[in-house]
């Protein structure tokens, strides 16, 4: 027999003993959708599109006080999001797109000292605003994170919950981000995105900051570990649409 097939039989033979099948390869690469750009667009929007909507400008950190207003409470009701989020104590949650950490110390209490939140945004000055709140409350349990446009610098399979308000329709790099969220969430960890409801004309919101929730299920359409499990209503002006991450299933013990 030839020498160069013995060689290469005895390889297979060490392979397959050693665990490692033929059918082992690596994971496929996950199929992106394409940007378009055009010069026609919302004076609001940044003039790129994904899956045919355009995304939003970024607030700066200069319209931080708008977040903390005080009409926020019976606008967005506030309470009513904590409470469909049934945050358990010990928990670990990223505020992504955190801004001024509004919900940060809404949800600081509920994890208690055995959990974490992690405030993350792309704007320092943002972060700066939660860290001096922070230092002021003595809040020890929220600890900030500056990430970038495509990556919001979370720890791989190690949150329990991601929350995004009013956020995702400005990521300039909606892809990318997801697939960073996903791979950040435990298994059974849920991926909530909270949007201003563009199938409600009444909401007083400019049209580019409004997501639909067919055009949220069609954006995480590239991710089928994410299950849509559930979508909330009770908000005034945002839908609460909430996806978990698939556990692996187990294989019986024979």
């Amino acid at each position: 027999m030839n020498r160069w097939l013995l060689v290469g039989l005895a390889g297979l033979v060490a392979m397959l003993v050693g665990g490692v099948s033929l059918a082992d390869e690596p994971p496929k690469k996950r199929a992106k959708p394409k940007y378009e750009y055009r010069d026609k667009h919302d004076p609001n929007g940044i003039g790129k599109f994904y899956m045919d909507r355009e995304i939003a400008r970024v607030m700066s950190y200069q319209g931080a006080s708008w977040l903390e207003r005080k009409e926020r409470v019976e606008e967005e009701a506030p309470a009513k999001l904590i409470k469909a989020l049934e945050i358990k104590e010990g928990m670990v949650i990223a505020d992504v797109g955190a801004g001024s950490g509004y919900h940060c110390f809404l949800m600081s209490p509920l994890v208690g000292k055995k959990g974490k939140i992690i405030a993350s945004d792309i704007q320092q000055e943002m972060l700066d605003l939660i860290i001096k709140k922070a230092k002021e409350k003595k809040v020890t349990n929220i600890e900030t994170v500056k990430g970038t446009e495509k990556d919001p610098k979370l720890p791989v399979g190690k949150v329990d919950l991601i929350l995004m308000v009013d956020v995702y329709h400005e990521f300039e790099f909606p892809f990318e981000m997801t697939e960073k969220l996903v791979e950040a969430l435990a298994p059974g960890g849920r991926l909530v995105f909270v949007e201003f409801r563009l199938e409600d004309d009444k909401v007083p919101i400019l049209l580019v900051h409004k997501m639909s929730e067919r055009q949220v299920l069609k954006e995480m359409m590239p991710f089928p570990e994410m299950e849509h499990t559930k979508t909330v209503g009770t908000l005034p002006w945002q839908h609460v649409i909430i996806f978990t991450k698939k556990q692996e299933k187990k294989e019986p013990k024979k």
